[in-house]
């Protein structure tokens, strides 16, 4: 079974969340717990953390429908002691936050050396802010994100995220989102069966599909490894139509969240049922 939904807003109550993914014919969902462009945040109230878990008990979230989101300012990877700290502490408030909220995997984007020291160095202290987190907390999963290698963004290459995960301790609890943009601008190709057969057997090798936990459905804006961040509708970009028809008959995709972080909002209802429509009756 697909999972399949978008990163909806909470509108800064997390119990409108599961709400908005419902209203949109969504089976899974993404969010922010709290504001990602602000470091600061209120702490949850009892109320809103029921109010969050009634409305998923009665929208029909469970836990593994659920992918949540860190807030952007995070850089687990910063080069500088002071600014990495307050990652730190921002990135495992966010893992509390999850914790309360009984969601179980945390989304994030592994770091940037901001091209102050190695990529090695930069690599070693993610892992180590995921330990810092992961010891911090329990039963939340620390979701490595791919990126598509923008600036001194790490996590581009598979070999990058194997890296990150072979330094940590505990590896129930480090997962991987693959997103399909980030992936094709990094220069993997999806747009036909062969290359998306190759990609994903490369994924598997290096990192492993064990480790997979969600992944972020957007077509690209911006061209085959160029390294640009640039969503685009899903079959509106530059990656097309096929590989999105070969996941949703790829049963290593079943019971995972898939979400959509495509552009236009207004047409993600649209979008969620164009990707079951590509799901062939053999595969069901």
């Amino acid at each position: 079974m697909k999972y399949v939904g978008a990163h909806v807003s909470a509108a800064g109550v997390v119990g409108n969340a599961p709400l908005n993914a419902a209203a949109i014919g969504a089976r899974a969902f993404a969010l922010f717990t709290r504001n990602q462009r602000q470091w600061a945040a209120k702490p949850l109230t009892e109320e809103e953390i029921a109010t969050f878990r009634t409305n998923c008990r009665e929208k029909g979230f469970s836990a593994g429908q659920i992918l949540a989101h860190d807030g952007y300012l995070i850089n687990l990877g910063h080069p500088e002691a002071e600014a990495l700290a307050k990652s730190r502490a921002a990135f495992l408030a966010e893992m509390r936050r999850c914790e309360a909220l009984g969601i179980t995997l945390l989304n994030f984007h592994p770091g940037s050396h901001l091209r102050l020291s190695s990529e090695e160095e930069c690599l070693a202290r993610i892992a180590e802010s995921i330990r810092i987190a992961l010891a911090g907390t329990e039963g939340v999963t620390a979701v490595i994100e791919n990126t598509a290698g923008q600036g001194s963004n790490l996590g581009f290459r598979f070999e990058q995220i194997a890296r990150i995960i072979e330094r940590v301790d505990d590896r129930n609890r480090v997962g991987v989102c693959l997103d399909t943009a980030h992936t094709f601008a990094a220069g993997y190709d999806l747009r036909t069966p062969e290359a998306y057969a190759a990609t994903l057997e490369e994924f598997d090798r290096i990192v492993g599909f064990g480790y997979l936990r969600g992944v972020h459905l957007n077509d690209s804006k911006a061209a085959l490894g160029s390294r640009v961040d640039r969503h685009a509708p899903i079959g509106k970009g530059q990656i097309g139509l096929e590989p999105f028809r070969l996941i949703m008959n790829d049963r290593r995709f079943d019971r995972i969240p898939l979400i959509l972080e495509t552009p236009e909002s207004e047409r993600w209802a649209e979008e969620i049922r164009l990707l079951y429509a590509l799901i062939e009756k053999t595969s069901q």
